[in-house]
């Protein structure tokens, strides 16, 4: 069975879900990876799609090239940090709201 390549099995679980990597699997071409994978996975749990990529095929970013992922400068004001405030305040504003309203029903 030397002719077997290994295949990446990834899956969608609804339409608007993106694809997550499930395993991965031998097989000697697509059609038949095809068919494992839906044999395999689709007894776990239900899904709307599957891809099977063979694993030569899957272009990998070098190691040396991965320095270039890092940010480059620092733009915190992109990150949604500091907003945790928001519940607290929302909390307190209601509360104020409510007890208004309650002493003009008085």
């Amino acid at each position: 069975m030397s002719n077997e390549m290994v295949f990446e099995v990834f899956s969608q679980r609804n339409l608007t879900a993106g694809f997550v990597h499930q395993f991965s699997l031998l097989a000697p071409n697509h059609e038949m990876a095809m068919l494992m994978a839906r044999e395999n996975f689709l007894r776990r749990e239900p899904c709307a799609n599957i891809w099977v990529v063979k694993r030569d095929d899957i272009y990998v970013l070098p190691p040396e090239e991965r320095s270039s992922l890092e940010r480059i400068d620092n733009k915190s004001y992109r990150e949604t940090k500091g907003y945790g405030y928001l519940k607290k305040r929302w909390r307190k504003y209601d509360q104020e709201s409510y007890e208004e309203q309650h002493l003009k029903d008085v």
